[in-house]
């Protein structure tokens, strides 16, 4: 293949393998990490957190994939299993690699550069030339062919995605800074000091390219996306540094060429409670940073083949309402409905996410042994708070972080970053306040 022939791509992404982080213990977005990994964590109603990632690879026509994970991976194997099916007769394929002992280690994965490192004889095993190696838990549309085009336009051994940020963002990034021509020279990590942020500025020559204002202060952020060729990937890990952001970046900067990818469009990191909060909630505006309505790219996931859900009354304002929902004389504000969800009469719901349920109450008799029904029960007020999935709350509870520390444990409750949680499969009986 020459590399410059772009006239046929597919020569190009048929000898890409993608490999997604799964991720570790998922400790910042610990309740809803306490059952599940970090990627199958439910996103707007419908969706898992890994659905974005493997659409992105989709709609960029990467069909080889591997997500990688070690915690919690139970759910994460059923959702990938049902929701990502290629055609039997092709090479596609979504699979899942979880820390395993070998012969050679009994470690987890120690970082992002280890989890690849224990896995490279399978990712060696098929001659793919480029490898696309991506973060699990983040919110956007990229087409990955971009960046590979430039990868190889560039003659690359390593490419970086970065997202131009402030200087009051900077701080908490990794922060890339390159030459007019897009070449990685340096890498600081998360720089605080005002005279290090003075010589990390992107040069003015290059904002120009991008179509902002030559004396506007912006900054490269590392989004964790990055592409490396087939040598480069082997050399880069003969090593034992633990992580990609960390070790192998710096250090590859000094001995290879790497190009920094300047993505300009939404990101989202949705690793904290706060953010993974703010960005659901945002889905609710009437134009969304993210929209899943975007029918040219879609976010694919688990067909549930799902009643259309029913209003019974329902006051709703500013919402998501997803599949097979049942609504009576409820008021929603500002709020997303995960599938299934139940709420009954005279309950208020605002600024909050229901993640719904797995199954219907009334086929499958689900009680809890207080008798307190699936869903949310009549003259309930839940007000900035995540109910994780199957939940049963009884009748008069009210739900909401007021009044109380930002960061608390109850007893079947947790309060994050100002944000009530009630775990999955969680009772609250009737007449509780929270």
């Amino acid at each position: 293949m020459n590399p410059t022939d772009f006239s046929d791509f597919s020569a190009v992404t048929n000898s890409t393998l993608a490999i997604i982080m799964g991720g570790g213990a998922g400790t910042r977005l610990f309740p809803l990490t306490k059952d599940r990994s970090k990627p199958a964590v439910p996103l707007g109603g419908k969706y898992r957190i890994v659905d974005i990632p493997i659409s992105n690879c989709i709609n960029s026509d990467l069909r080889h994939i591997y997500v990688l994970t070690q915690f919690n991976s139970a759910s994460l194997h059923r959702h990938i299993a049902s929701a990502f099916k290629f055609d039997r007769f092709s090479r596609s394929f979504v699979e899942i690699l979880a820390a395993q002992q070998t012969p050679s280690g009994s470690h987890w994965y120690q970082g992002t550069a280890d989890a690849v490192r224990q896995n490279l004889q399978n990712f060696l095993s098929r001659p793919y030339q480029y490898y696309v190696i991506l973060s699990g838990d983040q919110l956007y549309r990229m087409d990955f062919r971009d960046l590979l085009r430039q990868h190889i336009q560039t003659k690359a051994d390593i490419s970086l995605a970065t997202l131009p940020v402030d200087r009051a963002s900077a701080s908490d990034f990794g922060i890339m800074h390159t030459d007019a021509s897009r070449r990685i020279t340096r890498f600081v990590e998360k720089p605080k000091e005002a005279d290090v942020l003075d010589t990390l500025k992107i040069p003015g020559e290059l904002l120009q390219e991008l179509g902002h204002n030559p004396n506007e202060e912006l900054y490269q952020a590392s989004m964790g996306i990055y592409v490396f060729n087939r040598q480069a990937l082997i050399e880069a890990l003969d090593n034992e540094m633990v992580d990609f952001g960390k070790h192998i970046i710096p250090r590859s900067i000094e001995t290879r060429k790497v190009q920094a990818y300047i993505f300009q469009g939404y990101w989202e990191d949705i690793g904290t409670i706060r953010s993974f909060f703010n960005a659901n909630l945002a889905l609710t505006n009437e134009k969304p940073p993210f929209s899943f309505f975007d029918t040219t790219r879609p976010v694919y996931t688990h067909a549930r083949f799902l009643p259309a859900s029913k209003f019974q009354g329902a006051t709703v304002k500013q919402a998501v309402i997803s599949d097979g929902c049942v609504l009576a004389d409820a008021q929603i504000e500002r709020s997303v409905i995960g599938v299934r969800s139940f709420i009954n009469s005279g309950t208020t719901i605002r600024h909050s996410i229901l993640m719904g349920n797995d199954f219907f109450d009334a086929d499958l008799a689900q009680r809890d042994h207080t008798g307190t029904p699936l869903g949310i029960g009549k003259n309930c007020v839940i007000d900035h708070a995540i109910i994780d999935k199957n939940a049963c709350i009884g009748d008069n509870v009210t739900i909401t972080p007021e009044g109380k520390p930002e960061n608390f444990d109850g007893p079947n409750y947790y309060i994050r970053d100002g944000i009530v949680i009630v775990p999955k499969n969680t009772t609250i009986p009737s007449g509780t306040t929270i």
